[in-house]
This record gives C-alpha cells, structure tokens and sequence, in this order.
C-alpha cells in the first residue's frame, strides 16, 4: 500500500465508525477514497441537490444546517456528514458548509452501500443521532449477572417462620430441624398472619446465651424489629446494596406482604465473587482505628474487583458508598465506647457523593452532625467535638482524606441542634446568596447514617417543601450548577488544561459528573423530590414530566456513559500502581471511548442551556 494510502487509512482508524471495522472492509475504503479541499466560507452541499457522497472530515470544520438555516452540527477532524442522503434517496437533507479551511475524504455511494449492509457497526452508527449512539454505547456494555438477573433466583427454599410468641427454645429446635440460620417471625394476630421480626443464629448467642436466658423466654423479647426487606422484583446487585447499606446478613424477599424467602450474605457471594459484603462485614469486625486501617487496604481490590466484573456506576458507586458509611459507622461505635454514651441524641450525617451513593476511591470526607434540641453547648460540646474528630481522624487513616473546605463534624458550624439545622436551610431557601449557596451546595446532598437518622429525614421533609417553591433559590442554585462546563469546545473538541500538573488533560468529575449531578439536583428540588441519589432523581423528575423522556434518557445514558470512563479511568491506575486521580488524557482513551465522551459531554451542555433557560438563569442578571 502506498505511504499516502497507508495515512488514510491510519487516520480513518482513530475514529468511529472505522476504528473496529474489518481489515478487509477498511482497505476498501482507503481505495476507494476521493480527497477534495474547501476554502473557509464555501458551501459544500446545497438542500435538495444530487448527492452521492459520504464526507469524512480530515482536517478543518465544517458546519451542517437544517434546510430553514438553523443550524443543525459542526463536524470536526474524525466526524463525517451527508450519510442521511445516502441512506434516501440521494439528495441533500441537511445543506453543509466549511467553516474552516477544510479537507475532505469523499466515499463513494457504493462502498458506503456496502459497509452498511456488512458492518453492523457501521450501520448503527450512520443510521442514528449522536444521543441515541450515546444509548447504544452504554446498552452495548456487557453486564454482570448481578444487575440482570432477580433476587428470587437465589431463593432455594420456602421461608421457615414461626409465630412471634413461641418460647426462645422452641425456636432454637426449630432452627435445628430446618438447618437454617433465621427465623422469620409472624404475627398471627393479624389475617393473613404479618412478618413483624426476624431471629438468627448470632441473636441467639449474643442477646440469649451471653444473657442466660431462661429457655421459656418468648422469642419476641429478642428478635429484630423494623426489618430490612426487599421486593421479588429487585435485581440482585439491588439486594446486595440494600445489605450494604444497612449492614444486615439476613434479607427477607417480598410478594407485596408475603414473605418468598429469606436470602442471606453468603448466597450473594456464592452467585458471583463481589467482596463487598465480606468487605464491609470484617469493618463491623474490627476493635480498633488500627484493625479498621488494615481492613481499608483490601478497598481498591474491592473496586477494581467490581469494575471488571463489568457492574455500572450505580452499582460501584453504592456499594463504595456503602463501604464509607461501615467505615464510619464503626468509628462511632468505637469512639462511644471510649468516650461513654452521649449525652444527648445524635444523628451523624453524610453529605455529597456518599449521601448520594455515587462515591468511588478517589474522595474525602464530608460529613455533619444533627444534635438533639436539648443540647447544651457548654454541657455537652466536649463530647460531641472529641467523638466527631475521633471520627474524622479514624476516616483520614482509612483513607478519606479530611476534607479541604472544612465540612465535617470537627467544624462547629457543622455540629449543630436539630432547629439550628432547620434555620440555616430556611435561610438558605429563603433568603439565598449566590456565594452562600455556592459554598453550601454540598449540603443539598445529605443522609443520615447513624443515631437518630430521624433528624436528617426531617431535613429531607424541610428541603423538599420549602425549595420547590422559592423561585429565587433555584434561580441561584440553577446559576451556580453553571459555573461547571464540560469539556468540548465549539467543534466537538476536548478543552484541556493548558498548563499545571494536569496539562493536556481533562477532569472528568470536575467538569463531567459533577455538571450533571449539579443541574438535575436542581430539577429534583424543583420537583420537592425527597431523592438523593442522581439516578433516582432523575426518575422523580420523570413522574412530574418536567423534562421530556427522551431528554432524561440522555442525561442518564450521559451520566453513566462520563461516570464509567471515569472509574475504568481510576481502575486502570490502581492496576498499574499509580495513584489513582479524575484527570484523563484523551491519548489514553480508545477511540471508542474519545467518541461517545464528546456525545456525552455534548448531553451535558445542551442540558445546561436548558437549565439556564427554565430557571432565568443568566449570569449576570439581577435575582430578584
């Protein structure tokens, strides 16, 4: 192949739909090729004319319209245009000019013809828009079995229960005889009889034999109340993140009120090797700040574990999140037991990416305390400043790094009464300023994660009435989800950091996920969603058809799409032994990935003009 042939075709191979198209397929449009060059200003394609032609855009830019004038795309290096002529009825749909100074590659109508009755690939990616190739990318992702398939498959037996009121001997022999290691527990005063409780083998040594109780002791004395369950209809990985979440070994599966079954933590692991669980329960196994730094070691294996077992985002995300929340959860078991009880209650709040359950390895701690209103400063602070940097101090050995704007429970603001919590989202709802709310943001992402969650579910109550209703907070709010961009510039290219440690390269949660999570954040509070969650709260959105289906449908495969690269992006890097960051090289990435990133991204910023529009958004404009 001549040296000029073989730079076509090295080129052709660095973008989609070439880059995985056959050998044999690729040599015939290298061969087939016309090369045509277009001064800036020069009209390409006329609306209606005679065409047939697939463009590929060498070198330059070139802008396409719709026939009324509107622009429609700009095409840079890699992209190609006139393929909806081709695949009609041979004339201009869409008219082209150069914007640049362009070069061309020109394919002719018969090899197109033929790539797209050979080349799956290259069909779908000629035949559909940017956003539904987006769709495509991420529904082409191999998923694990853990996200396809329902929790009722690992249901091997029907449920052993038993009334509430047997004795705590009979349940024992019951246990026995079935060889099962809980008991579901009925109230059979009620028709049909309600599962009210749950007993398993560690309640009895801990809350009987440890106690030596006497065997007629009714079983309802010691069991688990407020159960945990799940639906028939959740998958698995959602079973496995419910048991994250609530750090329980034992999880009743429901048909409406029936029980189906009882599953427990070693059945997940048995159906597919996530370590998550074992992870988080040797956390709660741990006496000490030592023992609990061994144990955040085996962390990134659990991530890289979870990502190349193919889990989503969500997935990851959760469990990670999940994985935190023991971490912490502990350290305020072991500083109460060196501190002594508190003296008033408490909730300990999580706040951003682990309130939300999109954490991943690379993350600090944000965190706060809710008190009791009984609270009396100079009676009881001591304990609860002491506790919270116990705490803090716990979560920076384990890994999560103190947190650079001060917002953990260390600071005092962010260690407060219940109705001090209310006043300072009252204020921020009510009487908001740009500046406040942009260093507070982070608080519109919370969740209580042990104590009296009641507090912050009282918060959660408080946000969603008062936020949907003030016009002026989500016009500042929806302001300050802008001061993030993604990182495409005016012809589909990436923006990258032009000096500095991360030269070359782009931040994809600065100026990726966070954009997104951002700007639906705001739609959720505009909606008085109570969700915390992106993903959830993109399907509260859904129900007060605020945004169309297809427009939350891009967010989401756009979401996902960003977020993936980016933990791949942080897997690779722990594989290899590097320390693990957000910032990507676009070298580094596949063609396949470089693509759909600026599909995404593309998402991002029309979603962001949107925004700008719905909420009067204009920087610059007076709120009133």
């Amino acid at each position: 192949m001549q040296a000029e042939l073989i730079d076509i075709r090295n080129h052709l191979a660095n973008f989609p739909p070439f880059d995985d198209m056959p050998e044999e397929l690729l040599n015939q449009v290298v061969n087939s090729i016309e090369v045509e060059y277009f001064r800036a200003g020069t009209q390409i394609l006329n609306f209606g004319e005679a065409n047939h032609w697939l463009y590929y855009v060498r070198s330059g830019a070139v802008e396409v319209f719709r026939r009324s004038g509107e622009l429609y795309n700009r095409v840079g290096e890699g992209g190609v245009f006139a393929q909806f002529s081709l695949l009609l009825s041979n004339r201009v749909r869409f008219p082209a000019k150069a914007l640049e100074d362009t070069l061309v590659y020109r394919i002719p109508h018969e090899v197109f013809q033929h790539l797209f009755e050979n080349d799956e690939n290259f069909a779908d990616f000629v035949e559909i828009e940017d956003s539904s190739r987006l769709r495509s990318a991420v529904s082409r992702r191999e998923k694990s079995s853990l996200m396809t398939s329902r929790v009722t498959r690992l249901i091997n037996r029907t449920p052993v229960c038993a009334p509430c009121t047997i004795r705590l001997q009979e349940a024992a022999r019951i246990m026995t005889e079935q060889g099962v290691s809980a008991l579901l527990l009925m109230d059979e005063t009620r028709q049909p009889a309600k599962l009210t409780g749950i007993v398993t083998d560690k309640d009895l040594r801990t809350r009987a034999l440890t106690e030596a109780l006497p065997p007629e002791t009714c079983i309802g004395d010691i069991m688990s109340e407020g159960l945990v369950t799940t639906n028939s209809k959740a998958f698995i990985f959602e079973a496995m993140l419910t048991m994250l979440h609530n750090n329980v070994h034992h999880l009743p599966i429901m048909d409406r009120d029936e029980v189906r079954g009882v599953i427990a933590l070693s059945d997940i692991v048995k159906h597919e090797s996530q370590n998550s669980l074992y992870l988080v329960s040797n956390i709660f196994h741990q006496h000490t700040v030592k023992g609990l730094k061994k144990v955040s070691l085996d962390v990134r294996n659990s991530f890289v574990r979870m990502v190349n077992e193919d889990a989503n985002s969500h997935m990851i995300g959760s469990a990670m999140a999940g994985i935190g929340r023991s971490f912490t959860q502990r350290l305020l078991e072991l500083g109460e037991e060196k501190l002594g009880p508190p003296p008033v209650p408490y909730c300990f709040m999580a706040l951003g990416s682990m309130a939300r359950d999109e954490q991943l390895v690379v993350t600090d701690q944000d965190n706060a305390m809710i008190l009791d209103d009984s609270f009396d400063p100079e009676q009881h602070d001591d304990y609860f400043l002491e506790l919270a940097r116990f705490v803090s101090d716990g979560l920076a050995e384990c890994g999560y790094t103190y947190c650079t704007g001060d917002i953990m429970a260390t600071n005092k603001h962010w260690r407060q009464p219940l109705q001090v919590w209310k006043h300072y989202f009252t204020d921020w709802i009510e009487n908001p300023k740009a500046q406040a709310l942009l260093n507070s943001n982070i608080f519109f992402d919370l969740d209580g994660i042990y104590g009296q969650t009641e507090f912050a579910e009282e918060l959660k109550t408080l946000i969603a009435e008062k936020a949907s209703t003030s016009q002026r907070f989500l016009t500042l709010m929806a302001r300050n989800a802008l001061n993030r961009t993604p990182p495409i510039g005016f012809f589909r290219n990436f923006v990258l950091e032009k000096d500095g440690q991360h030269r070359n390269s782009f931040n994809l949660k600065r100026r990726g996920t966070a954009p997104l999570s951002d700007l639906i954040r705001v739609h959720a509070l505009a909606c008085g969603s109570r969700a915390q969650n992106t993903f959830d709260r993109l399907e509260a959105i859904g129900k007060t058809k605020l945004l169309l289906d297809d427009d939350l449908g891009n967010l989401r495969d756009a979401l996902e799409f960003i977020a993936i690269v980016r933990i791949r992006h942080q897997a690779l890097d722990i594989e290899h032994g590097r320390e693990p960051d957000n910032n990507v090289n676009p070298e580094d990435l596949s063609p396949f990935e470089r693509s759909h990133l600026k599909d995404a991204f593309q998402v991002v910023s029309n979603a962001q003009k949107f925004l700008r529009f719905r909420y009067n958004a204009q920087v610059g404009r007076n709120v009133q």
